[in-house]
């Protein structure tokens, strides 16, 4: 089934762009901003100095407090960080900042086929055998709002807990001494967006202001936080959360540091064996270039290979385990690539035309890699996915990816909600979510996820749209401009700019049978053109969504465009 995208545009405030435009900023960024809701040109500043200050996060004052009471006692502290990329970046802010404020501090990070997700009685069982010894006080980052057990058997145990998190709470609150999470009930704090290490990294700020306070630090001194504006710009990125005006003040900062060739040795050796040039530096490499790299950890074996390339000071080791995190990325994409063939061979088998959704199983297939299969599903079928692997009892671990039609926790709630038994367990939000199930549920929950989409949206078919910015003004077609948008700040929430134009195509050829290499006219602009994984030739005249991108090639840089989707003009 071949899934044609609907074409839309954007529409913006004039009257706003035109104030973007005369405080300064350029016309088209002005017209872009606009469309993706900035209407101050406060909005669009990125200096420190515009960071909300956190203080108006709830509890983050007591969670200082509690930290800077156990540095000044001597106790020790251990951080429990999750298995993703913002759980890694999350746990090295953490080390980084509370080592060099005094602390006694070491990481533990569950591994997700054994201990399974957050801070888990099991999770602080290893915490209480912990090689470094028996902590006093235990950090969660990126997780725990939802470890009420794992709080109490860490209190039964004698350990106290400080959670730092940014995910959605239950009814409940675990009973922790201090809980930092800007979704949590009550809490001002104006950006609902902070990603696992942005929360994190605004406890370190209130840390070393309370020990200025209590005259450990001047009362301007303490270390430089913002040394580690690298790590929080990248866990934000790769944990793909709305790059609000906070959150793209924090990734710019990162950005602009990494550019000056200012990182963690554990960054700039990522950047080294991704290939990428850490002087042009955009969140396009930290989302799809350095972020899986580091991911890769978490889904074949456990993190901690990426928290110590991420905490190493020393450049000779931190590429070595940027290698190794390498090694487990080709890995990762050999796996996967096989299970996604496996995955649409039974698909092929079975005629994909009926039905809201789309679920894979394969009992061999590899527990950590089953979401990114979903997410390759999702894209081609344009349908909530499920995937499921078989775990070590015997139970299928299922992951999913959904479309913006579908809330993907929901369905999956109102599928245990009409049958009590089917699902073991199961948690996420809109776009991602995981579950358990025993084996033996697995066809019958197939047509009850179904039924549960259908009856939420009423549809079984789903059209995807590609959102515009419109026309590109011809003067704005060239390597300046390219290069300005490459400059800025695009991703979840402030997408990157695409625009729709009809061309002429002048020529047209494919490389390696796989990409479609185009020669494109519009008025009297030619443009060199490229479509990535098209192998089929287009008409004379398209209108085509595109981007548009800088191309290097034997050391001259040329604008090129980059197609999103093309066909016959309608008209």
């Amino acid at each position: 089934m071949v899934v044609i995208p609907r074409l839309t545009t954007r529409t913006h405030n004039p009257d706003i762009a035109q104030k973007l435009e005369q405080a300064g900023i350029h016309p088209l960024l002005a017209r872009l901003w606009a469309a993706r809701g900035v209407n101050e040109p406060a909005e669009a500043q990125t200096t420190w100095s515009r960071l909300i200050p956190p203080m108006q996060l709830t509890q983050v004052e007591q969670a200082a407090r509690v930290l800077a009471d156990a540095i000044q006692q001597g106790r020790r502290l251990l951080i429990v960080a999750d298995y993703d990329c913002d759980g890694a970046t999350a746990c090295a802010v953490g080390l980084r900042a509370l080592r060099s404020m005094g602390a006694t501090v070491d990481f533990l990070v569950p591994n997700r086929f054994e201990t399974g997700y957050g801070l888990s009685p099991a999770v602080v069982n290893l915490a209480v055998q912990h090689p470094a010894g028996r902590p006093d006080l235990i950090i969660t980052v990126d997780n725990g709002i939802a470890s009420i057990d794992g709080v109490d058997a860490a209190r039964a145990a004698g350990i106290d807990v400080v959670i730092t998190d940014h995910h959605l709470p239950g009814d409940r609150l675990p009973d922790a001494l201090a809980i930092v999470n800007p979704n949590q009930p009550g809490c001002g704090f104006p950006s609902k967006n902070l990603a696992g290490v942005g929360v994190i990294f605004y406890v370190m700020m209130a840390l070393r202001a309370e020990l200025r306070a209590r005259g450990v630090f001047p009362a301007d001194g303490g270390p430089r936080l913002d040394l580690l504006a690298d790590l929080v710009a990248l866990g934000t990125v790769a944990d793909v959360v709305k790059l609000d005006a906070n959150n793209r003040l924090l990734v710019t900062q990162g950005l602009h540091r990494i550019r000056s060739g200012v990182m963690q040795p554990g960054v700039r050796a990522l950047f080294a064996v991704a290939g990428r040039d850490p002087r042009r530096a955009c969140a396009f490499d930290m989302g799809f270039a350095v972020g899986p790299r580091i991911n890769a950890a978490g889904r074949l074996a456990d993190m901690s290979v990426g928290i110590q390339c991420l905490t190493t000071d020393n450049d000779a080791e931190a590429l070595q385990l940027a290698r190794e995190l390498d090694r487990m990325n080709q890995e990762r994409r050999s796996i996967e690539t096989g299970m996604h063939e496996e995955a649409l061979n039974s698909l092929q088998a079975t005629p994909q035309d009926t039905g809201a959704s789309v679920c894979v199983y394969h009992p061999d297939w590899h527990q950590g890699v089953v979401g990114l299969v979903a997410s390759r599903l999702k894209e081609k079928y344009w349908r909530p996915v499920l995937a499921f692997a078989r775990d070590d009892e015997g139970h299928l671990r299922g992951s999913g990816r959904s479309i913006p039609d579908v809330h993907l926790r929901d369905a999956l709630d109102l599928v245990s909600k009409r049958h009590p038994d089917m699902i073991l367990k199961f948690g996420g939000h809109a776009m991602a979510a995981g579950l358990t199930l025993r084996e033996s549920a697995y066809d019958a929950f197939v047509a009850a996820f179904d039924d549960a989409v259908q009856a939420l949206t009423g549809r079984t078919t789903f059209e995807p749209v590609i959102e515009t910015d419109g026309s590109l003004e011809t003067g704005y077609a060239n390597v300046d401009v390219a290069g300005l948008l490459q400059q800025h700040i695009w991703g979840a929430g402030f997408p990157p700019p695409v625009f729709r134009d009809v061309f002429y195509v002048q020529q047209q050829r494919l490389l390696k049978q796989k990409h479609l290499k185009l020669t494109l006219e519009r008025g009297h602009q030619r443009f060199d053109a490229i479509w990535f994984n098209r192998n089929s030739l287009l008409p004379e005249t398209i209108e085509a969504a595109y981007r548009l991108d800088l191309n290097v090639w034997n050391g001259v840089t040329s604008a090129q465009l980059i197609i999103e989707h093309a066909a016959a003009p309608e008209n």
